[in-house]
C-alpha cells in the first residue's frame, strides 16, 4: 500500500503483494504494478481498505484486494476490469 500526496489530492494505491514489480499485458494495454506507485507499507487487505476508505482516489490491483473491496461495497463488480486475468479497480469520490 502506498499513499501519495500531490497538491490537494491524495492517491492510495494497493496491490496484492505478489504482483508488485510485475507488468501485465493484454492487447494494447501495458499495466505496470511498479514499486514507486504501489510499493510502500505492507499491510493486510482489510487494513489497507480501511485506510483507503478515508481518501477520495484509490487505485487497486489484485484478486484479494479487489474482491474484498467488492465484498465491502466499496467497488461495484461491474467496475472491475481484468488485465491478463488480474482484476483492477479504481475509486474516485467527488463532491459537488
Amino acid at each position: 500500500m502506498n499513499i501519495m500526496r500531490s497538491g490537494l489530492h491524495t492517491v492510495v494505491s494497493i496491490c496484492d503483494e505478489e504482483l508488485l514489480g510485475r507488468t501485465l499485458r493484454e492487447g494494447k494495454i501495458v499495466f505496470k504494478v511498479s514499486e514507486p506507485f504501489y510499493g510502500g507499507q505492507l499491510v493486510d487487505v482489510d487494513t489497507a481498505l480501511r485506510i483507503a476508505a478515508e481518501f477520495s482516489i484509490v487505485n487497486m490491483v489484485g484478486e484479494r484486494v479487489v474482491s474484498r473491496a467488492v465484498e465491502l461495497g466499496m467497488v461495484h463488480k461491474a467496475a472491475v476490469i481484468r488485465i491478463e486475468g488480474v482484476p483492477h479497480a479504481m475509486i474516485l469520490k467527488t463532491w459537488i
